[in-house]
């Protein structure tokens, strides 16, 4: 399997992919100062021939703090002690990030609301009005 899937349309080779293993921080005993477990995926999404244009700029755009100047993104993954369950988390992540990006929101249409239900929502404030005044009324002591 050379290329990682990421929608339907679109899936990433692995040529693209950059992986480092380093020393992960955290739990893990004796084993963390001696084995390089966590993974930093990099994915240089401006060079990338994979991503449509579209989803190339919504990821450029997006403000992501994992992204570099250069329009790499940087992932690291260190949540589990063994190092292919981080490669997996890191690809897992990075499939999360473009189908995000790959989701176009709709635009939404402005609708103005009916003479219907501009009365109810009046009808209802009166109504709610009036049980109010009937709060304060005076309590006689006859």
């Amino acid at each position: 399997m050379n290329r990682v899937q990421i929608t339907g349309s679109i899936s990433i080779g692995k040529d693209e992919l950059e992986e480092t293993f380093v020393r992960a921080s955290g739990p893990g005993g004796q084993n963390v100062n001696k084995v390089a477990s966590a993974v930093q995926l990099r994915f240089n999404v401006a060079q990338s021939p994979s991503l449509p244009e579209g989803v190339r700029q919504r990821l450029l755009t997006s403000g992501d703090s994992r992204l570099t100047r250069d329009g790499v993104l940087v992932i690291t993954a260190e949540r589990h002690r063994t190092q292919a369950a981080n490669r997996e988390d890191a690809l897992d992540r990075l499939a999360g990030i473009i189908r995000k990006a790959a989701h176009v929101q709709r635009k939404r249409v402005a609708t103005r609301p009916t003479l219907a239900s501009k009365k109810r929502r009046l009808d209802a404030k009166t109504r709610r009005s009036d049980i109010k005044k009937a709060r304060g009324g005076k309590i006689d002591a006859d």
